[in-house]
């Protein structure tokens, strides 16, 4: 049977209403996705038809208005779709949402996600963070069992490494670069069945910290998930994915890599043709984050 190839775009649209008006359109027929992840979408189900006119949609909003809210959008309609991550008691209305898209005979999970931005000094704002890494990592292991095609995209909010930030010494101590979230992704990232041993040569520091996170519990293991941007880019500086509309940031390119693919063990060696689609000037842009595009054999 021959495999086709399926292309998967994930962006925080920061409302879908005004990336509609802003050019979003445009981008969607140049690139040309089959199935586009959404997040921040700030607004109801018509709204999202209304702006993505033939496509079908699934989403979850906030309970919240006008705030967070999760979509997937395909050419082909999904097998079957879930919103639930952990228990009742989690704060994930309008951050996770997942569809199955059965392919040549295979099924293909595909998440969006939206992650808590946090705040470090404020127990109210990253509790919330805290408790939605817990249960996304734990579905992830689930996720990616006995094989699965698995990809995690979307605005997860946090910088895994020295790479993903541009300013990263000055943002240690801030919610997206806390060494408790970044060693949520050293478990997930790791290869499957290796021992988790964090990052060389930054946080050495923050044992106390990190010793009551799942991540670096005694005989942690890695999940194998595989992050499809830092692959295709390998050891360079980004590319960034969302730049604060405040100052000159996305003119000097002062970014945080914070979308993400992040692909199943199973899927990992199908993904191809990686990029950020950076907009070419600051005026031309339809929200302050990037869309996130790869390729992926399935089939």
């Amino acid at each position: 049977m021959t495999s086709r190839s399926l292309r998967v775009a994930s962006v925080n649209v920061n409302g879908i209403r005004a990336a509609a008006r802003k050019g979003m359109a445009a981008w969607l027929e140049e690139s040309a996705p089959d199935i586009l992840t959404l997040q921040e979408v700030r607004g109801e189900l018509e709204h999202l038809e209304e702006a993505l006119p033939g496509w079908r949609v699934i989403a979850d909003a906030s309970l919240q208005k006008g705030r967070a809210g999760v979509a997937i959008a395909s050419r082909e309609e999904c097998a079957i779709s879930r919103v639930e991550l952990g228990d009742d008691g989690l704060e994930s209305h309008g951050r996770w949402i997942e569809a199955d898209f059965e392919v040549g005979g295979e099924t293909l999970t595909v998440v969006s996600a939206y992650v808590f931005t946090g705040e470090a000094d404020d127990p109210a704002k990253q509790d919330p963070k805290w408790a939605f890494l817990d249960a996304m990592e734990h579905r992830m292991s689930q996720l990616s069992s006995d094989g699965a095609l698995a990809l995690v995209t979307g605005d997860l909010n946090v910088g895994h490494r020295p790479l993903d930030i541009r300013n990263w010494k000055g943002n240690v101590k801030k919610a997206g670069f806390l060494a408790r979230e970044r060693a949520y992704f050293d478990r997930i990232l790791t290869p499957a069945g290796s021992p988790v041993t964090g990052q060389e040569g930054i946080g050495r520091g923050m044992v106390a910290e990190l010793s009551d996170t799942r991540a670096f519990s005694a005989g942690a293991t890695g999940l194998g998930w595989v992050d499809v941007g830092r692959a295709a880019a390998g050891e360079v500086d980004g590319p960034y994915t969302w730049w604060s509309m405040r100052g000159k940031a996305f003119d000097n390119d002062s970014g945080w890599r914070i979308d993400y693919h992040l692909a199943s063990p199973a899927l990992a060696p199908r993904a191809s043709n990686y990029r950020v689609h950076r907009a070419p000037s600051y005026d031309t842009r339809w929200s302050d984050h990037a869309p996130v595009v790869a390729d992926y054999a399935i089939g």
